[in-house]
């Protein structure tokens, strides 16, 4: 992760050679960095102060997504836990624990959430259980995907490639991304899962390979093509519509690449987008994309493009104008943030002050709040299927723009 994490975590800057950006800022960034990204953001941030008792927030800088990729697959459980409880022990010490017993402290997990969740101890369970602490559960958790369970946990967008430092950079390649033909419908850039006779993801590359309007950038193993930013990026501007199917897991670091290029994102699953980036994108998931319900495509009862080919020009214009308005809240930029702009930095610390800042007044004031915080709304519609079965679990359309 040594070159990845470097130049501030964004990663080698990019070779321009083929003009895929027009714009100085452009890395080769790492989609498990943003621990480093924001922490160097926050040595810049214009508002610190030594004093605790005068701080509406305190920022824990660990890296716990970095730190668990070390071991994770190491047999000692004892290894793969000994820095989380290392930490919290010394949290707990600290004078600035005592005050809201760390609800005013937050931290960033630039790894999904399944990753520190070990739910045994037997060997043969990976990854450690750090975010199950009851430490842990107290802080206010910023991470790239979030448990719908876990009101502490904010889902907040991956790191994509384009850290402007100027104004002018971004409103330049909002212009540009306006103005770019797109002569396909639709695209994917992605791979099979193997030994997943049903997954989604195979459906999705099935009917792109039988479209004739659809682009398909498929990563095989020993492919170049997805290792290439100007590839990929090529892919998404040049398309209407980018399809996001969940893989490993429910997000996709491609979904934010996809809407930086302009590209309508495609979502699957609720649990990719809708539910997790409560803060950066509008309640109304119709004003920026489109859900098909995944059981329909594994069923054959749905054709992903029909679907597509109903939205008429100008919907389709709409929904693309909304993606590149948001293209600021979405992107992290160059150290010191985007002049006059708010990015995805700006977005996530403004959500940390207001959620702490609640909970100091509850507390204050002797509120019971079950729910910690202004998105325990994704708790109640979850419904009772239970943690372990958000796989299966579909929400209603109506509900889902409640945020």
């Amino acid at each position: 992760m040594c070159l990845a994490l470097s130049n501030t975590g964004l990663g080698p800057p990019l070779d321009d050679s083929d003009g895929i950006s027009s714009e100085a800022g452009w890395h080769n960034t790492n989609q498990f960095a943003l621990e480093v990204i924001f922490h160097n953001r926050m040595k810049q941030y214009e508002c610190l102060t030594t004093d605790s008792s005068r701080a509406s927030a305190i920022y824990v800088p660990f890296y716990a997504g970095l730190e668990v990729y070390r071991h994770l697959w190491n047999r000692s459980l004892s290894l793969r836990d000994s820095v989380s409880l290392d930490l919290v022990r010394w949290l707990r010490s600290r004078p600035e624990w005592a005050a809201m017993g760390g609800k005013d402290h937050f931290l960033v997990v630039g790894r999904v959430d399944r990753d520190l969740k070990r739910r045994s101890d037997e060997p043969r369970d990976w990854v450690n259980k750090f975010l199950l602490l009851p430490e842990a559960r107290n802080m206010t958790v910023l991470i790239i995907e979030s448990s719908p369970w876990r009101s502490n946990e904010i889902g907040i967008p991956y790191p994509s490639y384009f850290h402007p430092s100027k104004a002018s950079q971004v409103l330049a390649w909002q212009d540009r991304m306006r103005k770019v033909e797109r002569p396909w419908l639709f695209s994917f850039a992605g791979a099979r899962r193997r030994g997943q006779a049903t997954a989604i993801r195979d459906r999705v590359m099935d009917q792109c390979r039988r479209s004739r309007r659809c682009n398909l950038l498929e990563c095989r193993l020993g492919a170049t093509e997805c290792r290439s930013t100007s590839s990929v990026m090529r892919a998404f501007r040049s398309s209407a519509f980018c399809l996001q199917p969940p893989g490993d897991t429910f997000t996709r670091r491609s979904m934010f690449d996809a809407m930086l290029a302009g590209c309508v994102p495609v979502l699957f699953h609720p649990g990719s987008a809708y539910v997790q980036y409560l803060w950066h994108l509008p309640g109304n998931h119709t004003r920026y994309s489109v859900f098909i319900p995944a059981d329909e495509v594994r069923q054959g009862k749905t054709s992903i493009e029909e679907v597509q080919s109903r939205f008429r020009e100008e919907d389709i214009r709409s929904m693309r104008e909304k993606v590149i308005r948001l293209i600021p809240r979405l992107l992290y930029g160059y150290p010191r943030g985007v002049e006059s702009l708010k990015d995805a930095f700006d977005v996530a610390v403004e959500g940390v002050i207001e959620r702490i800042g609640r909970l100091r007044r509850e507390m204050r004031e002797g509120v019971p709040s079950p729910f910690q915080g202004s998105n325990g709304w994704k708790i109640a519609l979850a419904g009772r299927e239970g943690e372990h079965q958000w796989d299966k679990l579909f929400l209603k359309p109506e509900l889902w723009a409640l945020p």
